[in-house]
């Protein structure tokens, strides 16, 4: 029996036999499409092929935040059998999904103070919350205790990066991740944007370049240029919303080179992929300067 329960919420991206293999558990983010609701937060009841279709062709969708009550029936569950649960979630900087995580355990620690649940924010999304949990994964089997594997966490979280493409901002407008202004610049004909997760966990459109194999390129060299020479990747998660050529095209680069111990392809979940629509590429990786340091890096900040 493993000694505590990792969980995460639909915003993460893992391979499902990832995820069968080593007692994840998952806890839906509820999206809809053109009004209609999916409270599974996966595929269930639409596939990603229908889903990615249906922004192509104009349908409009969103994301509703895991409220608290939803967070205290499930932290209940675990402190009434005794179980242990590690909780990851999808970035505070994109989302209240956290923060309600911590409100209701809050409550639930007032009426059971000896339960051992702990919430961690991912301080990242779709494969890099992901990342994180499968960070979790490998500190569980190396022994460390719940809590010892919850403060690794917080402490590792900012040397995981997340850089990614995308091939229409205005998806991120509509869905309040980018101003007006930024999607626009970002939007001309040809023009590929490259953004990446924040120090704080938010989107930050960082720079543009002229068609997506250049994009799919860049991304692959701000990997290697932030690695160290000797260094040996473990884990690589690509996620892409319906543009599995484009994921594969990053993961041979990636191979070729500087090669990974495990490089998962995931198609985005609806969740992540309401907000970036169809055609996005996003690369997660652990490296060896921390987010703060790549942004001085690459972009003088």
């Amino acid at each position: 029996m493993r000694p505590f329960t990792i969980m995460i919420d639909t915003g993460a991206d893992l391979p499902q036999e990832y995820i069968d293999e080593h007692g994840i558990a998952t806890i839906p983010i509820p999206f809809n499409l053109d009004g209609v609701q999916h409270s599974d937060g996966r595929w269930q009841k639409i596939s990603a092929q229908e889903f990615y279709d249906a922004l192509r062709d104009g349908s409009v969708a969103g994301t509703a935040l895991i409220n608290p009550e939803s967070f205290v029936s499930v932290f209940t569950d675990y402190a009434v059998r005794g179980e242990q649960l590690l909780v990851i979630t999808l970035s505070g900087g994109l989302s209240g999904t956290y923060q309600n995580s911590v409100i209701a355990l809050a409550e639930v620690k007032e009426k059971c103070p000896d339960c051992r649940i702990c919430s961690v924010d991912s301080v990242n999304a779709a494969g890099g919350a992901g990342l994180v949990a499968a960070l979790a994964v490998k500190k569980r089997s190396e022994g460390l205790s719940l809590e010892e594997t919850a403060k690794w966490l917080e402490e590792k979280t900012q040397s995981c990066l997340a850089l990614f493409t995308v091939s229409d901002l205005m998806y991120l407008h509509r869905g309040g991740r980018l101003s007006k202004v930024q999607a626009i610049a970002g939007s001309i004909i040809g023009i590929k944007p490259l953004l990446n997760v924040a120090p704080d966990g938010s989107l930050k459109l960082k720079d543009k370049v002229r068609g997506r194999k250049a994009a799919i390129k860049t991304l692959f060299s701000q990997l290697t240029r932030s690695l160290n020479n000797s260094t040996s990747l473990d884990t690589v998660i690509i996620s892409h919303s319906n543009c599995l050529e484009d994921a594969q095209s990053l993961a041979t680069l990636i191979k070729s080179s500087v090669g990974a111990r495990e490089i998962h392809l995931v198609m985005m979940g609806p969740v992540i992929g309401t907000h970036v629509g169809p055609g996005c590429v996003a690369l997660f990786f652990e490296s060896d300067m921390s987010r703060s340091e790549y942004e001085a890096k690459f972009y003088g900040m």
